[in-house]
Protein backbone atom coordinates (compact mmCIF):
# COMPACT_ATOMS: atom_id res chain seq x y z
CA UNK A 1 0.00 0.00 0.00
CA UNK A 2 0.98 3.40 -0.46
CA UNK A 3 2.53 5.77 2.25
CA UNK A 4 1.93 8.89 0.12
CA UNK A 5 -0.43 11.12 2.12
CA UNK A 6 -2.44 13.17 -0.86
CA UNK A 7 -6.15 12.32 -1.59
CA UNK A 8 -6.72 10.82 1.95
CA UNK A 9 -10.34 11.15 2.36
CA UNK A 10 -9.99 9.44 5.81
CA UNK A 11 -7.48 6.75 7.17
CA UNK A 12 -6.87 4.19 4.74
CA UNK A 13 -9.43 5.86 2.55
CA UNK A 14 -8.46 7.13 -0.79
CA UNK A 15 -10.07 9.41 -3.26
CA UNK A 16 -9.06 8.41 -7.30
CA UNK A 17 -9.76 10.99 -9.94
CA UNK A 18 -10.59 9.28 -13.06
CA UNK A 19 -10.20 11.90 -14.62
CA UNK A 20 -12.91 11.70 -17.01
CA UNK A 21 -12.52 12.81 -20.61
CA UNK A 22 -9.36 14.57 -19.88
CA UNK A 23 -10.61 16.57 -17.13
CA UNK A 24 -9.65 16.54 -13.54
CA UNK A 25 -12.57 16.31 -10.61
CA UNK A 26 -15.36 15.24 -12.86
CA UNK A 27 -15.81 12.37 -11.59
CA UNK A 28 -14.16 10.15 -8.52
CA UNK A 29 -14.54 6.47 -6.93
CA UNK A 30 -13.33 5.97 -3.98
CA UNK A 31 -10.76 3.01 -2.72
CA UNK A 32 -10.51 1.46 1.07
CA UNK A 33 -7.64 0.24 1.65
CA UNK A 34 -6.41 -2.87 3.68
CA UNK A 35 -3.65 -5.79 2.89
CA UNK A 36 -6.28 -8.19 3.34
CA UNK A 37 -8.24 -7.14 0.25
CA UNK A 38 -9.21 -3.78 -0.44
CA UNK A 39 -12.57 -1.93 -1.76
CA UNK A 40 -13.59 0.63 -4.55
CA UNK A 41 -16.93 2.85 -4.09
CA UNK A 42 -18.27 3.59 -7.43
CA UNK A 43 -15.56 2.79 -9.95
CA UNK A 44 -16.75 4.39 -12.59
CA UNK A 45 -16.85 4.47 -16.39
CA UNK A 46 -15.58 2.06 -18.40
CA UNK A 47 -14.20 4.71 -20.47
CA UNK A 48 -11.82 5.39 -17.74
CA UNK A 49 -10.79 1.85 -16.79
CA UNK A 50 -7.08 2.60 -17.80
CA UNK A 51 -6.64 5.69 -15.70
CA UNK A 52 -8.39 3.91 -12.93
CA UNK A 53 -5.59 0.90 -12.80
CA UNK A 54 -2.90 3.23 -12.88
CA UNK A 55 -4.19 5.37 -9.89
CA UNK A 56 -4.24 2.02 -8.24
CA UNK A 57 -0.98 1.28 -9.22
CA UNK A 58 0.68 4.33 -7.61
CA UNK A 59 -0.67 3.43 -4.55
CA UNK A 60 0.25 0.13 -4.51
CA UNK A 61 -2.76 -1.68 -5.20
CA UNK A 62 -3.55 -4.18 -7.69
CA UNK A 63 -6.92 -5.09 -9.22
CA UNK A 64 -6.03 -8.73 -8.04
CA UNK A 65 -6.07 -7.07 -4.55
CA UNK A 66 -9.72 -5.98 -4.91
CA UNK A 67 -12.39 -8.26 -2.70
CA UNK A 68 -15.38 -5.81 -3.30
CA UNK A 69 -17.14 -2.92 -5.22
CA UNK A 70 -20.31 -0.91 -3.39
CA UNK A 71 -22.15 1.01 -5.94
CA UNK A 72 -23.71 3.61 -4.60
CA UNK A 73 -26.67 3.17 -8.52
CA UNK A 74 -26.12 1.59 -11.53
CA UNK A 75 -25.81 4.94 -13.60
CA UNK A 76 -22.85 4.34 -16.28
CA UNK A 77 -20.29 7.19 -14.31
CA UNK A 78 -20.91 5.43 -11.33
CA UNK A 79 -20.78 1.39 -12.55
CA UNK A 80 -19.77 1.50 -16.22
CA UNK A 81 -16.28 -0.02 -15.20
CA UNK A 82 -17.70 -3.16 -13.08
CA UNK A 83 -18.24 -6.08 -15.10
CA UNK A 84 -14.68 -5.05 -16.36
CA UNK A 85 -13.20 -5.09 -13.62
CA UNK A 86 -15.23 -8.18 -12.28
CA UNK A 87 -13.64 -9.92 -15.53
CA UNK A 88 -10.00 -9.01 -14.62
CA UNK A 89 -10.64 -10.21 -11.19
CA UNK A 90 -13.64 -12.96 -10.66
CA UNK A 91 -13.17 -12.46 -7.23
CA UNK A 92 -14.81 -9.28 -6.81
CA UNK A 93 -18.47 -9.02 -4.92
CA UNK A 94 -20.36 -6.59 -6.51
CA UNK A 95 -22.86 -4.57 -3.26
CA UNK A 96 -25.70 -3.08 -5.33
CA UNK A 97 -28.98 -2.26 -4.72
CA UNK A 98 -31.95 -5.08 -5.32
CA UNK A 99 -33.44 -2.95 -8.00
CA UNK A 100 -30.22 -2.68 -9.66
CA UNK A 101 -29.03 -5.79 -9.99
CA UNK A 102 -30.83 -7.17 -12.84
CA UNK A 103 -29.41 -4.55 -15.00
CA UNK A 104 -25.62 -5.08 -14.16
CA UNK A 105 -26.21 -9.31 -14.41
CA UNK A 106 -27.78 -8.10 -17.96
CA UNK A 107 -27.39 -4.46 -18.70
CA UNK A 108 -29.06 -4.48 -21.97
CA UNK A 109 -31.66 -2.68 -21.21
CA UNK A 110 -29.92 -0.02 -19.31
CA UNK A 111 -27.12 0.86 -22.15
CA UNK A 112 -29.89 0.88 -25.02
CA UNK A 113 -31.87 3.69 -22.85
CA UNK A 114 -28.51 5.39 -22.22
CA UNK A 115 -27.50 5.42 -26.49
CA UNK A 116 -30.77 6.79 -27.04
CA UNK A 117 -29.67 9.71 -24.89
CA UNK A 118 -25.82 9.51 -25.83
CA UNK A 119 -26.24 8.26 -29.16
CA UNK A 120 -22.92 7.81 -31.06
CA UNK A 121 -20.81 9.49 -28.15
CA UNK A 122 -21.36 6.71 -25.88
CA UNK A 123 -18.40 4.67 -26.29
CA UNK A 124 -15.95 8.18 -26.20
CA UNK A 125 -17.84 8.83 -22.79
CA UNK A 126 -18.52 5.34 -21.25
CA UNK A 127 -17.15 2.56 -22.62
CA UNK A 128 -18.67 -1.01 -22.82
CA UNK A 129 -20.60 -2.02 -20.06
CA UNK A 130 -20.49 -5.69 -19.33
CA UNK A 131 -22.12 -7.86 -17.29
CA UNK A 132 -21.17 -8.86 -13.70
CA UNK A 133 -22.28 -13.15 -13.22
CA UNK A 134 -24.96 -13.35 -10.81
CA UNK A 135 -22.23 -15.19 -8.67
CA UNK A 136 -20.80 -12.29 -7.90
CA UNK A 137 -23.90 -9.80 -6.90
CA UNK A 138 -24.70 -8.71 -3.33
CA UNK A 139 -28.03 -7.76 -3.57
CA UNK A 140 -28.85 -4.77 -0.99
CA UNK A 141 -31.77 -3.36 0.23
CA UNK A 142 -31.02 -1.08 2.95
CA UNK A 143 -30.61 -1.28 6.76
CA UNK A 144 -27.31 -3.68 6.22
CA UNK A 145 -24.32 -3.60 8.12
CA UNK A 146 -21.47 -4.89 6.10
CA UNK A 147 -17.71 -5.88 7.26
CA UNK A 148 -15.17 -5.23 4.21
CA UNK A 149 -12.09 -3.76 4.30
CA UNK A 150 -11.15 -3.85 8.12
CA UNK A 151 -14.47 -1.50 8.66
CA UNK A 152 -18.16 -1.35 9.37
CA UNK A 153 -20.31 0.01 6.95
CA UNK A 154 -23.51 1.14 6.90
CA UNK A 155 -26.03 1.13 4.65
CA UNK A 156 -29.06 2.97 3.58
CA UNK A 157 -31.74 3.00 0.98
CA UNK A 158 -31.82 6.74 -0.41
CA UNK A 159 -33.65 6.92 -3.75
CA UNK A 160 -34.62 10.06 -4.98
CA UNK A 161 -32.05 10.84 -7.78
CA UNK A 162 -32.70 6.68 -8.79
CA UNK A 163 -34.53 4.28 -7.44
CA UNK A 164 -32.29 2.04 -6.92
CA UNK A 165 -29.75 4.45 -5.16
CA UNK A 166 -27.84 3.32 -1.63
CA UNK A 167 -25.28 5.30 0.48
CA UNK A 168 -22.86 4.02 2.77
CA UNK A 169 -21.72 5.42 6.19
CA UNK A 170 -18.03 4.27 7.42
CA UNK A 171 -18.51 3.97 10.82
CA UNK A 172 -15.23 4.49 12.33
CA UNK A 173 -14.32 7.59 10.08
CA UNK A 174 -17.87 8.68 9.78
CA UNK A 175 -17.73 9.61 6.27
CA UNK A 176 -20.31 8.98 4.69
CA UNK A 177 -20.29 8.36 0.83
CA UNK A 178 -23.65 9.92 -0.89
CA UNK A 179 -23.29 9.10 -5.07
CA UNK A 180 -25.72 11.92 -6.18
CA UNK A 181 -27.75 12.01 -3.51
CA UNK A 182 -26.53 15.65 -2.22
CA UNK A 183 -25.51 17.36 -5.21
CA UNK A 184 -22.60 18.23 -7.12
CA UNK A 185 -19.61 20.06 -5.03
CA UNK A 186 -16.21 20.53 -6.86
CA UNK A 187 -13.55 21.98 -4.66
CA UNK A 188 -15.62 22.91 -1.83
CA UNK A 189 -16.78 25.29 -3.74
CA UNK A 190 -19.48 26.88 -2.19
CA UNK A 191 -22.03 25.88 -4.77
CA UNK A 192 -24.27 23.05 -4.99
CA UNK A 193 -25.85 21.58 -7.93
CA UNK A 194 -28.60 19.13 -8.03
CA UNK A 195 -28.52 15.84 -10.84
CA UNK A 196 -31.66 15.27 -12.12
CA UNK A 197 -31.72 13.43 -14.66
CA UNK A 198 -34.70 10.79 -15.95
CA UNK A 199 -36.51 8.47 -15.19
CA UNK A 200 -36.22 8.57 -11.19
CA UNK A 201 -36.44 11.63 -9.93
CA UNK A 202 -39.16 11.75 -7.21
CA UNK A 203 -38.60 15.02 -4.75
CA UNK A 204 -40.60 13.34 -1.88
CA UNK A 205 -38.42 10.19 -1.44
CA UNK A 206 -35.25 12.35 -2.42
CA UNK A 207 -36.14 14.40 0.67
CA UNK A 208 -36.49 11.30 3.03
CA UNK A 209 -32.85 10.28 2.20
CA UNK A 210 -31.44 13.45 2.92
CA UNK A 211 -33.50 13.32 6.01
CA UNK A 212 -31.36 9.48 6.75
CA UNK A 213 -28.46 10.60 5.46
CA UNK A 214 -28.78 13.93 8.16
CA UNK A 215 -29.37 11.41 11.18
CA UNK A 216 -26.23 9.30 10.58
CA UNK A 217 -24.52 12.63 11.98
CA UNK A 218 -21.35 12.22 9.02
CA UNK A 219 -18.12 14.74 9.80
CA UNK A 220 -17.75 14.73 5.70
CA UNK A 221 -19.80 13.53 2.87
CA UNK A 222 -18.23 11.90 -0.23
CA UNK A 223 -19.31 13.11 -3.57
CA UNK A 224 -19.22 11.15 -6.73
CA UNK A 225 -19.02 14.61 -8.16
CA UNK A 226 -16.60 15.24 -6.45
CA UNK A 227 -14.74 14.00 -3.54
CA UNK A 228 -15.23 15.28 0.13
CA UNK A 229 -17.51 17.99 1.17
CA UNK A 230 -17.14 19.66 4.00
CA UNK A 231 -20.27 20.79 6.05
CA UNK A 232 -22.74 18.55 5.62
CA UNK A 233 -25.68 19.87 7.02
CA UNK A 234 -24.89 23.34 4.81
CA UNK A 235 -24.24 20.61 2.12
CA UNK A 236 -27.56 19.47 2.32
CA UNK A 237 -29.50 22.18 2.73
CA UNK A 238 -27.84 24.09 -0.14
CA UNK A 239 -28.76 20.61 -2.42
CA UNK A 240 -32.50 20.46 -1.01
CA UNK A 241 -33.15 24.69 -1.87
CA UNK A 242 -31.20 23.69 -5.05
CA UNK A 243 -34.12 21.41 -5.70
CA UNK A 244 -36.80 23.53 -5.07
CA UNK A 245 -35.40 26.40 -7.28
CA UNK A 246 -34.66 24.39 -9.98
CA UNK A 247 -38.09 22.48 -9.75
CA UNK A 248 -39.96 25.60 -9.68
CA UNK A 249 -38.10 26.40 -13.06
CA UNK A 250 -39.26 23.53 -14.58
CA UNK A 251 -42.59 23.78 -13.41
CA UNK A 252 -42.98 27.57 -14.74
CA UNK A 253 -41.51 26.39 -17.95
CA UNK A 254 -43.98 23.66 -18.62
CA UNK A 255 -46.43 26.39 -18.27
CA UNK A 256 -45.15 28.67 -20.79
CA UNK A 257 -45.71 28.13 -24.55
CA UNK A 258 -42.71 26.08 -26.89
CA UNK A 259 -41.42 22.89 -26.81
CA UNK A 260 -39.77 20.27 -24.47
CA UNK A 261 -36.77 20.99 -26.32
CA UNK A 262 -36.73 24.93 -26.04
CA UNK A 263 -37.62 24.27 -22.49
CA UNK A 264 -34.93 22.57 -21.62
CA UNK A 265 -32.50 24.78 -23.64
CA UNK A 266 -33.82 27.86 -21.79
CA UNK A 267 -33.24 25.81 -18.50
CA UNK A 268 -29.53 24.96 -19.65
CA UNK A 269 -29.07 28.81 -20.59
CA UNK A 270 -30.50 29.34 -16.87
CA UNK A 271 -28.21 27.34 -15.03
CA UNK A 272 -25.11 27.84 -17.36
CA UNK A 273 -25.70 32.09 -16.26
CA UNK A 274 -26.21 31.41 -12.30
CA UNK A 275 -23.12 29.21 -12.52
CA UNK A 276 -21.13 32.05 -13.95
CA UNK A 277 -22.63 34.57 -11.83
CA UNK A 278 -21.38 32.58 -8.88
CA UNK A 279 -17.65 30.63 -9.96
CA UNK A 280 -14.97 31.56 -12.75
CA UNK A 281 -14.87 30.03 -15.76
CA UNK A 282 -13.02 27.18 -15.65
CA UNK A 283 -15.52 26.37 -12.67
CA UNK A 284 -18.64 26.61 -14.09
CA UNK A 285 -17.35 24.02 -17.13
CA UNK A 286 -16.81 21.72 -14.70
CA UNK A 287 -20.15 21.80 -13.19
CA UNK A 288 -21.80 21.56 -16.42
CA UNK A 289 -19.60 18.49 -17.01
CA UNK A 290 -19.64 16.60 -14.29
CA UNK A 291 -23.68 17.36 -13.62
CA UNK A 292 -25.08 16.25 -16.41
CA UNK A 293 -26.72 19.24 -16.82
CA UNK A 294 -28.14 18.57 -20.24
CA UNK A 295 -30.43 15.96 -18.86
CA UNK A 296 -31.72 17.95 -15.44
CA UNK A 297 -34.63 19.50 -17.04
CA UNK A 298 -35.99 16.34 -18.69
CA UNK A 299 -36.01 14.40 -15.46
CA UNK A 300 -37.33 17.19 -13.34
CA UNK A 301 -40.32 17.60 -16.47
CA UNK A 302 -40.87 13.78 -16.09
CA UNK A 303 -41.47 14.10 -12.34
CA UNK A 304 -43.80 16.99 -12.34
CA UNK A 305 -45.55 15.55 -15.53
CA UNK A 306 -46.61 12.79 -12.80
CA UNK A 307 -46.63 14.56 -9.38
CA UNK A 308 -48.40 17.65 -10.68
CA UNK A 309 -50.52 16.19 -13.89
CA UNK A 310 -48.65 19.19 -16.18
CA UNK A 311 -48.77 19.06 -19.39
Amino acid sequence: MSTDTSNLVSANTRLIDLEHLGTSEIIASCLFENPMGSTLIDPGPASTIKILQKKLDEHGVQISDLTSILLTHIHLDHAGATGKLVQLNPNIKVYVHERGALHMINPERLVRSATRLYGTHMDRLWGSFLSVPPENIQTLSGGETLKLSGRIIEVAYTPGHASHHVSYLDTESGVAFVGDTCGIRISNLPYVLPATPPPDINLELWKDSLSKISKWRPVRLFLTHFGPADGVLDQITKLWDALQERTNAVRQSLQTEGTDSERSKEYVRQIASDLRHHLSEDEAKRFEVGSGVHMGWAGLARYLRKSDNLE
